[in-house]
């Protein structure tokens, strides 16, 4: 789509796929999300790595952010979904939080501005990893029998209504949870990817526009305005799709809660 004889919009499909350029027509094709993925979790890894090489009594630099984070994580998520037994999943939640948070950041980096989760197949992986989880938990703490009675059939409910509420509570727990995680990853992350791409453009036009010119400084502050509430955006999706885990999870521990 042409506007103003200047501004050539993309299709959709050119702003979230990326052709492959190593191994081009095989199984191990690699392409620009692939290694937005790869590298976030070498960074992950890096970040930890480098907070626990020299740990000091005294936390500075990285070790104390990453010991912030961990204290986030902790009180601000497990024990607020999960209890004290959810401290065994403190190492699961938190690399799950920084490899999305990492993901999602690469959106602001300069010559790559994409974020990877703007591709729905990992966000689905993710999503999928998270259902075995909290039905193999609610499995071990309840048995078979009883995670599916719990699940099914919530103890409180009328037992006249439980026609109605068991069909939903199937495909609520069973089949919307994992697609929930997924889509509300990805479409979020896309949703930011597209705004900035166009006010991107917008800003590239206005600036070759002399008519139009004026009007660019206001633009070109949206622009930042808008990537800067992308790096709010990052983070905070990364929040929700760890604290729904930790819902999950504890809805399986605990299901009288």
């Amino acid at each position: 789509m042409t506007i103003l004889g200047q501004l050539d919009f993309p299709p959709i499909s050119h702003l979230t796929r990326w052709p492959d350029f190593l191994f081009d027509g095989t199984p191990y094709a690699v392409n620009k999300t692939a290694l937005i993925y790869v590298a976030s979790v070498v960074i992950t890894m890096t970040f930890f790595f480098a907070a626990g090489r020299r740990a000091q009594l005294v936390p500075r630099g990285v070790q104390n952010m990453a010991e912030s984070s961990l204290e986030f994580i902790r009180e601000g998520i497990i024990l607020q979904t999960i209890g004290p037994e959810g401290m065994r999943y403190l190492p699961f939640l938190t690399t799950m939080f920084f490899f999305i948070f990492f993901a999602n950041i690469f959106e602001i980096v300069p010559f790559i501005q994409f974020p990877a989760n703007a591709s729905f197949a990992v966000p689905l992986i993710l999503a999928g990893l998270v259902w075995i989880i909290f039905n193999v938990v609610g499995v071990v703490k309840q048995g078979p029998i009883g995670y599916l009675k719990t699940s099914l059939f919530p103890p409180g409910v009328p037992k006249a209504l439980y026609i109605l509420v068991t069909p939903i509570e199937l495909v609520s727990i069973f089949l919307v949870r994992p697609f929930s995680l997924a889509i509300r990853l990805f479409a979020n992350m896309l949703a930011g990817h597209l705004i900035l791409a166009t006010f991107a453009l917008l800003c590239a036009a206005l600036f070759s526009t002399t008519l139009l010119i004026a009007i660019l400084p206001f633009s070109f502050g949206l622009l930042i305005a808008l990537t800067a509430f992308e790096i709010l955006v990052a983070g905070l999706q990364a929040f929700i799709f760890t604290i729904l885990t930790g819902v999950y999870v504890g809805s399986s521990m605990h299901p009288d809660h």
